[in-house]
């Protein structure tokens, strides 16, 4: 007897598929990992939970207290501040190199690579020390008499030489990330506006600028998270932000630990609510492209629980109507 007698053909088999055997694939790496992974998350947590060190009746004796809020406050105030002045300085530098004027684009371009150069701790101590080298500023003349002239620690205090520090520093990212997504803009665009007789501003303002945002959004918003946690940098100007008044609390008692994990705490919240802010500005400037975006977390929960109640009235429907026959039968 052949062998083309005994074994079924791929023909054959295909012609009947209730003879055919589905076996699942096993994925047994995968589950190994999954298990490891969760093994070490649960030993995590358990070292979180059971180890002394950690002080957790110190980390919420001090998580909520005012010296904490009131710092948590200064760190916001420093973030917000840097990142509108920052942006709206960066988006003129970004045009700047955009022009077609050399002595602006050189000038944009100087300033871009000079204060991404310098680390933000250096920029900061030179703007607590501007008095140093500037006694006092003033409005007159360039190269002449001056007219009106202000004490430089009266002008700038430690506060605004932080905000200062901040902005230049942001500015320079900030710059090549609106540059980059102005240049992920269809150059055909403008022309088209340009040969409609649509002003320069106009373009930028109603054309350029809310399509630039698609690309620019996603950078920006790691920027302004990666500020907020600059922040910390300021501690060398002792100013009561968030990681300075920590430092100061647990440089009276001795409590390294707990303190650090407040100031992770607020951090870790803020960073979050920043993230929160980044997902829905993004989907709304998304809206040209995507003309039927994704559900939110929340609107995914509320179809969820719709679906749920649908079911439920179905079933319950379902379920009189079943009574409802069966009661004429039990009469009869």
């Amino acid at each position: 007897m052949s062998s083309d007698t005994i074994t079924p053909s791929v023909t054959q088999l295909a012609e009947d598929p209730a003879e055919l055997k589905v076996v699942p694939a096993r994925h047994y790496a995968r589950w190994a990992a999954g298990v490891a992974v969760i093994v070490l998350v649960a030993q995590f947590a358990h070292g979180l939970a059971t180890n002394p060190v950690w002080e957790w009746n110190v980390f919420r004796d001090y998580v909520f207290s005012e010296t904490i809020v009131q710092a948590v406050w200064v760190t916001l105030q420093l973030t917000a501040y840097a990142t509108v002045l920052g942006f709206l300085l960066g988006t003129v530098l970004a045009f700047m190199r955009l022009s077609r004027s050399p002595v602006l684009s050189t000038v944009a371009w100087t300033y871009i690579w000079i204060f991404r150069s310098i680390p933000m701790i250096v920029q900061l101590v030179f703007w607590f020390n501007l008095s140093a080298l500037y006694k006092e500023l003033g409005v007159g003349i360039p190269f002449g008499p001056v007219f009106w002239s202000v004490d430089s620690n009266t002008l700038i205090g430690t506060i605004g030489a932080a905000i200062i520090g901040l902005t230049l520093h942001q500015a320079a990212y900030a710059a090549e990330i609106v540059r980059g997504g102005v240049l992920s803009v269809d150059h055909g665009q403008l022309e088209a506006a340009a040969a409609l007789g649509i002003p320069r501003l106009r373009q930028i303002r109603r054309i350029v600028l809310p399509q630039a945002m698609r690309a620019i959004l996603p950078t920006a918003g790691n920027e302004i998270i990666g500020l907020l946690k600059g922040t910390s940098v300021v501690y060398v100007m002792s100013i009561g932000e968030l990681f300075y008044q920590v430092q100061v609390i647990y440089g009276r008692n001795g409590r390294v630990i707990p303190l650090l994990l407040v100031a992770t705490a607020w951090y870790v919240v803020l960073t979050s609510l920043l993230s929160v802010a980044q997902y829905y500005v993004e989907r709304r400037y998304a809206r040209g492209a995507n003309r039927t975006p994704p559900p939110t977390p929340i609107q995914r929960v509320r179809r969820f629980a719709a679906a749920r109640r649908l079911a439920a009235t179905r079933q319950l429907a379902a379920d009189r109507r079943v009574v409802a026959d069966r009661q004429p039968t039990e009469k009869t």
